[in-house]
């Protein structure tokens, strides 16, 4: 009898220790499940994200789609830069997914399926060549400046020297907001009307007596950004509303976000987030609420 207990007591130890092992072993499995589906949580989307649009926010919407590439490795994302009235109408088309408009969309637009999607807000500089001494004006001047009524900087406290206008080409969505801003549109008399950002900048530079105006983040040491009315051109002085010249920076889609695919979604999605916040500000703009 003894021999017998001892053996089914050895047996009952050895099915428990079983049973353990194997709910250990269970526990891990579930553990490294879990930890397999949060790692590839992300990586379950795919599909692409076209966009197309104002040449103004090139800066923002590639670093947007190379960071999202990177979170969705599935994902295929491209932008081209056509101006903000062509993006538009590719949007409104359904040839893109989103169309990128330095501006507010006109009611045409909105009439037409487009909604207005404000990711950023951009500041508008005016800018001059480096030899340029004049570094400050008015908003009055500068209004003066580009529909004709000064036309030498000498009028303005500088040299005796042309004033030539530098503008955006009809269509692009930095003229658009630097007109309506100023209520000049219609009105404005250009020396040049050129088809990019980087166009003005490059002409302004080189060009003695050029004055022009870019979106705030493309900014660098080849020109000179003037004040206006004493306020220097900077994202902080946006914000705090003291610097007149700013404008809203669009992805506008054909209907409501909640209306697009998944990818769509993800990435407006990924716009919103802390880490999306953070590129926009490292390109010189201010996150949209």
């Amino acid at each position: 009898m003894k021999k017998i207990l001892k053996g089914t007591s050895f047996f009952v130890v050895m099915f428990l220790l079983v049973g353990l092992l194997a709910a250990c072993g269970s526990d891990k499995k579930d553990d490294n499940s879990n930890k397999s589906n949060n790692k590839t949580e992300t990586d379950k989307l795919s599909g692409t994200l076209t966009m197309s649009g104002s040449t103004s926010m090139e800066k923002l919407a590639n670093i947007a789609i190379e960071a999202f590439m990177i979170e969705y490795p599935d994902v295929v994302a491209s932008a081209e830069f056509v101006g903000s009235s062509a993006g538009v109408e590719q949007v409104i088309a359904g040839a893109v997914d989103i169309g990128n408009a330095s501006r507010n969309l006109k009611d045409s637009e909105k009439e037409a399926g487009a909604v207005e999607n404000i990711v950023a807000i951009d500041g508008i500089a005016v800018i001059v060549d480096k030899a340029n001494t004049v570094a400050d004006l008015t908003k009055d001047q500068l209004i003066a400046v580009y529909t004709g009524t000064i036309n030498n900087w000498s009028e303005l406290g500088g040299l005796n020297q042309p004033i030539v206008v530098v503008g955006r080409e009809a269509g692009s969505g930095t003229r658009g907001a630097f007109e309506e801003i100023l209520d000049i549109e219609e009105e404005v008399i250009y020396s040049n009307e050129i088809n990019s950002t980087g166009g003005v900048m490059a002409k302004v530079a080189s060009t003695p007596g050029a004055i022009g105006y870019v979106s705030l983040d493309i900014l660098d040491d080849t020109v000179v950004a003037v004040k206006l009315e004493g306020v220097e051109a900077t994202a902080d002085n946006i914000k705090a509303g003291s610097y007149f010249l700013s404008r809203p920076f669009v992805m506008a889609t054909a209907g409501e976000i909640s209306e697009q695919g998944e990818v769509v979604l993800a990435f407006f999605e990924f716009l919103k987030s802390a880490e999306g916040k953070e590129l926009i500000a490292s390109v010189g703009l201010i996150a949209a609420d």
